[in-house]
């Protein structure tokens, strides 16, 4: 088994970075590898509740995060920056996810057998 982390910065709103994310995630984790997802900027208004993408003419994908759990994929991190950013906190957002800072991250990132950003 592998440790593969995906990692999210772009805006949910910007093209289908997340949806593409989401769906190598859930890829990773029906094979059994060991993955995690990381998200920094503004990927993490991708986790904020109630949001209405059909408005902006794109596929609700967000409620399939929620999904993540049903696939074992346990290991979601938020970058503790850009939830400052954005002035969110952890309770507010859509799914469980453990708050790390910049050193965590570069801790984690070494634990890693592959790291595919997008």
């Amino acid at each position: 088994m592998k440790n593969i982390m995906i990692i999210s910065d772009h805006s949910p709103f910007d093209g289908m970075h997340i949806r593409d994310a989401l769906d190598m995630t859930l890829i990773f984790a029906a094979i059994d590898q060991n993955v995690s997802w990381l998200f920094q900027g503004s990927a993490v208004m991708a986790l904020k509740p109630n949001q209405s993408p059909q408005q902006l003419g794109i596929k609700d994908f967000f409620k399939s995060i929620k999904t993540l759990e049903i696939y074992d994929v346990e290991n979601i991190y938020v970058c503790e920056i850009a939830l400052k950013q954005f002035n969110l906190d952890p309770d507010q957002l859509s799914i469980d996810v453990t708050v790390i800072n910049q050193a965590q991250q570069r801790q984690l990132l070494s634990q890693q057998d592959q790291v595919v950003t997008l």
